[in-house]
């Protein structure tokens, strides 16, 4: 096998927290010809055949770092190329519109909705740290109904874990894979042709995480 031969996982590095962990899942699940690369450069995600854009963080120190580097608009790019790109945590929360933790700032708006603060009140602590229970409005092709029934085999009910206090509001229902409930009804996850994103830690969140990291590796 060539290099040209292999295939490329970018997880692009921003300073953002939790890379570390993603990275070490990645290569676990990952198959032989594929090379995983951790970068900040906009050509290495241009030339990816599967992209990750993993956080912990603020959004709009996020968001500045981005721009700083030139990895908005490769991001922007790849995924109007529909190369696969999942968003993990912030990951996630970047690809909207904006976000109450940081007003003023634009996302980078490749779907439309924005970033809420979780209410307080309840008993409910404000970041959520924690499992949670998903639930599941549509079928799709990141949980898709073999990889759901294969995970409700091994753990029982779908259990995710979250660490965040703010979550997404999406505009466009249509695109809402997952969902749970902290107060609100959270929009755990979405997917839009192949672009995936997810509010929890697949990284963190036992077997039913990595089975959906082994997925998006393999087989979307």
């Amino acid at each position: 096998m060539t290099v040209d031969q292999q295939k490329n996982l970018v997880i692009i590095d921003y300073d953002a927290g939790n890379i570390k962990s993603v990275e070490t899942a990645v290569r676990l699940l990952k198959p032989e010809d594929m090379r995983i690369l951790v970068t900040d450069d906009p050509e290495e995600i241009l030339r990816a055949d599967r992209v990750i854009l993993p956080g912990v963080g603020a959004f709009g120190d996020a968001m500045s770092k981005l721009n700083t580097h030139g990895l908005d608009t490769a991001i922007r790019q790849v995924i109007d190329r529909q190369v696969p790109f999942l968003g993990i945590c912030l990951g996630l929360q970047l690809l909207f519109e904006s976000s109450e933790e940081s007003p003023g700032v634009d996302g980078l708006s490749v779907l439309q909705g924005r970033i809420r603060r979780l209410p307080d009140g309840e008993g409910r602590k404000v970041p959520q740290i924690g499992w949670n229970r998903l639930e599941f409005p549509r079928s799709g092709r990141f949980f898709d109904d073999n990889l759901l029934q294969n995970a409700a085999a091994v753990t029982g009910e779908p259990y995710a874990y979250f660490v965040h206090s703010y979550y997404l509001e999406a505009s466009d229902s249509s695109i809402v894979s997952a969902t749970c409930e902290y107060g609100v009804t959270v929009h755990a996850a979405v997917e839009k042709g192949n672009l995936f994103a997810c509010q929890f830690h697949p990284e963190k969140s036992g077997p039913f995480g990595l089975s959906l990291l082994h997925h998006f590796i393999n087989h979307l």
